[in-house]
């Protein structure tokens, strides 16, 4: 009898996989959070929202008085990311048994978050209030979209952080001794953060903030309506 291959390509999941229905919402989240890093930290002014490393780093260059870094701005990106997490992780452990459901709801919120975040963005973009605003509402949604990712734990699909799926591209490779689990899924996360980023980028700096924000509202509608698409068929 032949064995499967061990380095077959996860992307396509078997039919059996109970992760598989749930690959794509994922793929597109971890392109909005390239959106969502690009409107964080280029107009926003040295912040990110969908991560807390950079901030804590940043947050330390503020205090020893780095130049273009801002102590309250790091303060309220790092507690609105928790406030979003500690929210997030609530309504995973109430919907604990229902994965497609849980994340049908968070994309759905994360929606709300991200359209209160485009008017405001929209009405005025001047000023320290408005800055602060779009900053713990974008930092929320985040937060929230990280604590449905751990709870769902896809492998390889975090959503907002490529450094152990790169790790697990190089370590896990041939090269290195490995079969080379899930490439596929890896590049496929690192190329959707990397087009998030850059289209992201392009809109802000040559259009504006509403144009990323818009986007980044047209792709979580699209998500929202997929995911409870996804939540009926797994209820039948």
């Amino acid at each position: 009898m032949v064995a499967p291959s061990p380095t077959a390509d996860s992307v396509g999941p078997a039919k059996d996989d109970k992760d598989g229905s749930l690959l794509p919402l994922l793929f597109v989240l971890t392109l909005v959070t390239g959106l969502v890093h690009a409107v964080s930290y280029l107009p926003l002014g040295h912040v990110f929202v969908p991560h807390m490393t950079g901030n804590v780093v940043f947050l330390g260059f503020a205090v020893a008085g780095a130049q273009d870094f801002s102590i309250p701005a790091s303060v309220v990106a790092i507690a609105a990311f928790l406030a979003g997490a500690l929210a997030g992780g609530r309504l995973g452990s109430s919907m604990a048994q229902h994965r497609s459901r849980f994340l049908a709801v968070a994309i759905l919120v994360k929606l709300g978050l991200v359209g209160a975040a485009f008017v405001i963005a929209m009405v005025n973009f001047n000023g320290d209030l408005v800055r602060y605003g779009l900053i713990v509402l974008l930092a929320l949604a985040m937060g929230l979209q990280n604590a449905a990712a751990r709870s769902l734990a896809v492998p390889d699909l975090t959503t907002t952080v490529l450094t152990l799926t790169l790790t697990g591209l190089a370590a896990d490779s041939t090269l290195a001794g490995g079969t080379s689990p899930r490439r596929g899924r890896r590049l496929l996360a690192t190329g959707a953060m990397f087009l998030g980023a850059a289209v992201g980028a392009f809109l802000v700096l040559h259009i504006g903030v509403g144009a990323a924000l818009a986007l980044t509202l047209t792709l979580l509608g699209f998500n929202a309506v997929a995911a409870f698409r996804v939540r009926s068929r797994s209820e039948v």
